[in-house]
C-alpha cells in the first residue's frame, strides 16, 4: 500500500476517532463541533487531491480547536503537496515555511508519532538538509527498532546522498545491513543489499567489486528462497551484467561468468515457464554476450536470442489479454 494511500486510511480512521470522541461529551461546545465540520470537509479534500481547499479547511478546524494534532500534521501534507523542490520563487518559498511550521507544531503536540516525524523528515530531505532529515529518520528508528521497513527508510534516504557524501554511502551499507540482522531469515533484507551494491558508482574495478559483492546476496536470498523464480532471474541479471560491462576482465572469464548467468537464467524459466522477464533476459545474454565472446557460434546465438525474444513478447501478450479479461469481468 502506498504512503498516500495509507494517509487516506488514517484520515478516515481520524474523522471517525474525533466524531466519538465530540459525542461522547455532555457538553459539546460550539467551536468543539465547527472544529469537527471542518476537519471532516478537510480530509475530504485531501482525499480528493484538493489541496487549496483542504488548507482553508484545516486552517478553520485549528481557528475552533488549536490543538488537535491530526490537524496540524494534513495541513503540512496539504502545504507539502503544492511545494515544488527547487522552485526559487515566493510563492514556493512561503509553502515551505507553511509545511516545516504546520509539522514542527504537530511534532510539538505529539512528540513521538512516527508519522509527523516520517513527513517533517521528508520535507527536509526535499529540501537537502541532510542534517536535519537525518536526526529524524534516526529518531523513528530508536522508536521502533524491531521494524525492518524503518532501516530501509533510512537506508533510501541515505542513498539519495551518496554519491556526494561518502559518509551517507557508508551509513546506507549500514543501514542495510543492520535490517539483515534484525531478521536474518527474511529474504527481502538480502534483495535490498544487492540492489544497492549494484548502483553503486566509481571506476570501473571498484563497481566490478560492488557487483560481486552484490552477488553473494543474491545467493544468501536463494539459500532461504530456492524455488523462488525471481530470486534465480535476479543472479542471473547479476552475472550478465557482469559479463557484459566489464569488458576488461578478458573473453576467458566474461565467458566463464556469462555461462553461469545462463545456468541461472534457465533455473528461472525451469521454475516458472509462464514468467516473461527471463526471457527477456536470454535474448541479450545470446545476443549481446555469447556470440561475441563466441563468434564461431554467433548466428546460432542470435537465432536463440531471437527464439527466446519472441517467447517474451508471446508471454507479455498473454499476460495483457488475461489481464484486460479480469478487468472485463470486474466490471
Amino acid at each position: 500500500m502506498s504512503r498516500k494511500t495509507t494517509q487516506r486510511f488514517m484520515l478516515a480512521a481520524v474523522t471517525v476517532a474525533v466524531i466519538f470522541a465530540l459525542s461522547g461529551c455532555q457538553d459539546i461546545s460550539y467551536s468543539k463541533l465547527a472544529a469537527n465540520h471542518h476537519f471532516g470537509r478537510a480530509n475530504s479534500f485531501f482525499r480528493e487531491n484538493q489541496y487549496r481547499k483542504a488548507i482553508t479547511e484545516y486552517e478553520l478546524t485549528l481557528k475552533y480547536n488549536p490543538n488537535l494534532t491530526q490537524a496540524y500534521r494534513f495541513l503540512g501534507e496539504s502545504y507539502k503537496q503544492l511545494y515544488k523542490p527547487g522552485v526559487d520563487t515566493p510563492i514556493n518559498k512561503e509553502l515551505e515555511q507553511n509545511t516545516l511550521d504546520a509539522l514542527t507544531k504537530a511534532l510539538e503536540i505529539e512528540p513521538n508519532n512516527k508519522d509527523i516525524i516520517y513527513s517533517l523528515g521528508d520535507m527536509y530531505d526535499k529540501l537537502r538538509k541532510y542534517d536535519e532529515a537525518e536526526k529524524l529518520y534516526l529518531r523513528i528508528i530508536e522508536l521502533q527498532p524491531e521494524n525492518m521497513d524503518n532501516y530501509y527508510v533510512v537506508a533510501e534516504f541515505y542513498k539519495r546522498y551518496a554519491g556526494e557524501n561518502e559518509a551517507a554511502a557508508e551509513k546506507a551499507r549500514s543501514m542495510y545491513l543492520r535490517r539483515i540482522e534484525t531478521d536474518p531469515e527474511n529474504p527481502q533484507g538480502y534483495a535490498y543489499m544487492a540492489t544497492y551494491l549494484q548502483e553503486v558508482s566509481g571506476e570501473p574495478e571498484e563497481m566490478l567489486k560492488s557487483f560481486e559483492k552484490a552477488a553473494e546476496f543474491w545467493k544468501k536470498r536463494i539459500t532461504l528462497q530456492p524455488d523462488s523464480a525471481e530470486a534465480w532471474l535476479a543472479l542471473g541479471v547479476n552475472q550478465w551484467s557482469r559479463s557484459y560491462r566489464f569488458q576488461f576482465l578478458g573473453n576467458a572469464e566474461r565467458l566463464r561468468i556469462a555461462n553461469e548467468a545462463l545456468e541461472s537464467i534457465n533455473k528461472a524459466i525451469e521454475l516458472d515457464p509462464e514468467y516473461p522477464e527471463p526471457y527477456a533476459w536470454m535474448g541479450p545474454l545470446y545476443k549481446a554476450v555469447l556470440a561475441k565472446l563466441q563468434p564461431e557460434m554467433e548466428t546460432r546465438y542470435n537465432a536463440e536470442g531471437d527464439r527466446y525474444l519472441e517467447r517474451f513478447q508471446e508471454l507479455r501478450k498473454r499476460a495483457a489479454e488475461r489481464k484486460k479479461l479480469e478487468d472485463e469481468l470486474r466490471k
